[in-house]
């Protein structure tokens, strides 16, 4: 891209401010205080985002006289459940396509699951008055070439072959174009019933008033530091105390697991988005988008865009970057060279939004799996439940995780216990430097073949062989 060509589109980054939209809110609710002394409860749940809010709300829900303690190393939701795109999805496989790859047996029961568990979500934000801005608007996947276009129209098809396309609808150009309004639209497949929109950190702060409201204790900036077997329970340590707890659920997702031998399955990614300022209501008739459905493009590196409450458009995607040796820093959320690529990018899509500018430009860090949907397992002889992996895809699938984990904790054998996807754990990432070079080798070859219609290379020909393709 030529340099006047970029200075003319970062001038829409002057004013945006580093720092994720939805956290950016004068109603955020003041954190509870940390923990300090000895406490005791049934079940502990490590982490404050989505994992550990749904799995502390279900517990109360299941049993009312549980004692259960919830601690959250900084404050609820300020991490990657509180800082995405607000896309909460029925799917718990990271999408029909990974899901139908890897457990094609289990396929109808995992999506059937999926649509119950988006029901209940959308159930408990009614019951509990959770101010989120939930809307079940579904999801429009567009095509932006016609090989995709192409592509799309024939696996539409072959999805109502399957009986797998309840719900979704094939739109062609004029179609799409008739719901979003951009040049670069060419096909799309909505998915009407499946994805919701939402604001994502309203959602969590709604879960913590929820989980307090049943008797949940509610611990903030109390990050646990070791977690060891105690008798017939277990002890985790604070920096100010100790909880001893019969039954451990762990939902720290990208951060390291207290359970060692876990931290081989994730990796950290770290996701840039940016937020335009509102538009006003010339700028919105231009492009359309009345049904407000969430949008992301079929790239390999994809865009996701999305309208807020207040009219603003959300726009992320495209870098997912990976810092060697997995290292979580704060200095990896802020990405100036990605937030000007994904300005361009985003007036190539509606260049009858010029003019428009950014409120604000944040990124973070995701954890992913190399199945990129969630997997679960327990330690310490059954006392402690895990869930990670989620892959971006979280907001909707950390509630089933939370049911799971229950599930695994109680040693109860129950529909969801007995799924394939629950039992078996994905291949971990090797070490360095055989991680760093393998993800950037992805990375450079799905680069490649969005460039090449598709074709995907020698490399990720074998990764789709080994059951490591990325499809999403």
């Amino acid at each position: 891209m030529a340099p006047s060509a970029m200075t003319r589109w970062t001038t829409s980054l002057a004013d945006a401010r580093p720092v994720p939209f939805w956290l950016d809110d004068p109603g955020r609710p003041p954190a509870e205080p940390a923990l300090t002394g000895t406490e005791h409860c049934d079940l502990l749940v490590v982490g404050g985002g989505y994992s550990g809010l749904w799995t502390a709300l279900l517990a109360k829900e299941r049993d009312p006289d549980r004692d259960v303690v919830l601690v959250e190393g900084r404050s609820v939701g300020w991490a990657a459940s509180g800082r995405n795109g607000g896309f909460c999805a029925a799917s718990l496989t990271h999408g029909l396509d990974n899901g139908l790859a890897r457990w094609p047996g289990e396929i109808g029961r995992l999506e059937k699951l999926g649509v119950q568990n988006l029901d209940a979500i959308e159930a408990a934000v009614a019951r509990y008055g959770i101010d989120c801005d939930f809307e079940r608007t579904g999801e429009l996947d567009v095509a932006t070439e016609p090989y995709q276009a192409d592509e799309m129209r024939a696996w539409y098809q072959d999805m109502r072959r399957r009986g797998l396309a309840d719900g979704r609808e094939f739109l062609d150009e004029d179609a799409v174009r008739g719901e979003v309004d951009s040049p670069l639209f060419r096909a799309g497949v909505w998915d009407r019933d499946g994805v919701a929109m939402l604001n994502p950190a309203r959602l969590a702060w709604g879960l913590k008033r929820a989980c307090v409201s049943l008797g949940v204790r509610v611990y903030e900036h109390t990050p646990a530091l070791t977690l060891l077997a105690r008798g017939a329970g277990m002890a985790v340590r604070t920096p100010y105390g100790r909880i001893f707890a019969r039954r451990v659920a762990l939902g720290t997702n990208v951060f390291p697991s207290l359970v060692k031998r876990v931290r081989p399955y994730t990796v950290p990614v770290y996701d840039y988005a940016l937020m335009t300022q509102p538009l006003t209501e010339a700028q919105l008739a231009s492009v359309g988008w009345a049904n407000r459905q969430g949008l992301g493009d079929s790239a390999n590196q994809f865009h996701y865009f999305r309208l807020s409450a207040d009219r603003r458009v959300l726009w992320g995607g495209y870098d997912a970057v990976y810092p060697y040796g997995g290292r979580l820093s704060a200095e990896h959320d802020d990405r100036p060279e990605t937030y000007a690529k994904l300005a361009a990018h985003f007036f190539r899509y509606f260049p009858q939004l010029e003019g428009v500018r950014f409120s604000h430009a944040w990124g973070g860090a995701i954890d992913t799996c190399s199945r990129f949907s969630a997997f679960f397992g327990t330690a310490h002889g059954g006392r402690v439940a895990y869930a990670a992996g989620y892959t971006g895809l979280g907001v909707g699938a950390t509630r089933f995780g939370g049911e799971v984990m229950l599930d695994l904790l109680a040693g109860e054998r129950t529909e969801r216990t007995e799924l394939e996807m629950v039992r078996r754990k994905p291949l971990p990432f090797p070490p360095e430097p055989f991680a760093w070079t393998g993800i950037a080798l992805t990375k450079w070859s799905l680069a490649r073949a969005d460039a090449n219609e598709g074709h995907r290379n020698l490399w990720l020909r074998t990764m789709d062989r080994l059951g490591l393709g990325f499809d999403s």
